[in-house]
């Protein structure tokens, strides 16, 4: 009688294991969805070499929900190609002219297949003083002196946002990245947490898959050396980089940075060392951001990428 009892008692075991593990499965990731895809950058938490990440080394969740990871390539210059567009703000101060220099070298830096443009912030919009090319020489040639004018001042976030919704797609080049060169001072908004255009902007680069790098450098004029102005725009620049996948470069106060050299060179560095992660998102009744988080099981790198994503509505 005990041995039939425990007999009956495997077999439902047995019967609970089964049906629980097609929804762990679901849970783990199998579960349908829609495709989206992500530029990662994996940076070694101690020292320079960065370790080796596989797929199977990643766990992404959407919200609180771990979604199935379907690619994981290493985003090299020889596949799809990187479109990097460098904005100065025409409001920056003279400390600017200066750093011209590494600018330009930074942009001969680039590998032959990376598109370069160059533009100027300026009145919530961007003049470009060349559109994307393959042309490095010309690209650094057309970096010129900021024009330190406060006219020129208006949002670098609404600038951004400018550029960003006139600036078309590619298939073919699946990383298209910024770098901003500016102070963070919004003249639209002078107060504190949440500046409405700096989230405007976060939210149009996460939607365009689009990933923020910022440079401070102080404005001309007063506002060049307002510590509240400065603390509270470099807090900005920090929440726009970081939230879209990219990093915020100096955070000492209103004076300048001696060289830009060490950020940009942490910037090639960070440019050589991205994937591109492609995961199966869960799509809600309405289109809208989702929350994004990606770890992994090699506990010695950081997986910088934005932490959230535009996700199309699920089909009626």
């Amino acid at each position: 009688m005990r041995i039939q009892k425990f007999a009956r008692l495997i077999a439902l075991v047995t019967v609970l294991f089964s049906i629980s593990r097609p929804a762990a499965a679901q849970q783990a990731g199998t579960a349908p969805g829609v495709p989206v895809q992500m530029v990662v950058s994996v940076e070694a938490k101690h020292g320079n070499e960065t370790p080796m990440i596989t797929q199977s080394d990643l766990v992404v969740r959407q919200g609180r929900k771990i979604r199935p990871v379907t690619g994981w390539v290493h985003a090299t210059a020889n596949y799809g190609g990187l479109a990097l567009a460098i904005l100065i703000d025409d409001a920056s101060g003279t400390s600017v002219d200066t750093q011209l220099n590494d600018i330009r070298t930074f942009i001969q830096e680039q590998a032959p297949t990376t598109l370069v443009a160059v533009g100027y912030m300026q009145n919530g919009t961007v003049y470009v003083t060349q559109n994307f090319t393959q042309d490095h020489m010309a690209a650094a040639k057309s970096v010129r002196l900021a024009q330190g004018f406060s006219g020129a001042e208006a949002s670098p976030y609404v600038s951004l946002s400018d550029f960003i919704k006139r600036w078309s797609s590619d298939p073919a080049i699946p990383r298209r990245e910024v770098l901003m060169i500016t102070s963070g001072i919004d003249m639209l908004y002078r107060g504190i947490y949440p500046d409405p255009y700096v989230d405007a902007a976060v939210q149009d680069a996460q939607c365009a898959g689009v990933v923020v790098y910022s440079i401070y450098t102080p404005s001309v004029g007063h506002l060049g050396h307002s510590y509240w102005l400065t603390y509270w725009a470099q807090n900005f620049l920090s929440q726009l980089s970081e939230e879209t996948g990219g990093e915020s470069y100096y955070f000492m106060g209103p004076q300048a940075p001696v060289s830009f050299a060490p950020y940009l060179d942490n910037l090639n560095h960070q440019l050589s060392n991205q994937f591109l992660l492609t995961f199966l998102a869960e799509p809600q009744k309405k289109a809208g951001r989702e929350s994004v988080n990606i770890t992994s099981e090699i506990h010695s790198v950081d997986l910088l990428h934005a932490d959230t994503v535009c996700v199309p509505a699920a089909p009626e």
